[in-house]
């Protein structure tokens, strides 16, 4: 199984779609991890899997924000908006 870290600017929808999946209220102390890099500096991170791959999602301000715009956008797109229209 792969491990990689990604870092918020880094991250696809289908990243995206795992941590607003798993973490639907947001993530708390108990889901952080933290190791060493290779530089010996401490990262804090979050894990989401897929069947092949295990993605360490680095944890900043930036990321909250992210996850917070995606939601909200997932959340106002409405199919009935879309009905009405004429095309």
């Amino acid at each position: 199984m792969k491990r990689i870290i990604v870092d918020y600017n880094k991250l696809t929808t289908n990243i995206l779609d795992l941590l607003v999946k798993k973490y639907p209220d947001g993530y708390g102390y108990h889901d952080i991890i933290k190791f060493q890099n290779s530089k010996s500096e401490t990262i804090s991170a979050v894990e989401v899997r897929t069947d092949d791959t295990i993605y360490l999602v680095k944890i900043s301000q930036e990321l909250e924000k992210t996850m917070d715009d995606y939601i909200d956008d997932e959340a106002s797109f409405d199919v009935d908006n879309f009905i009405n229209e004429e095309f």
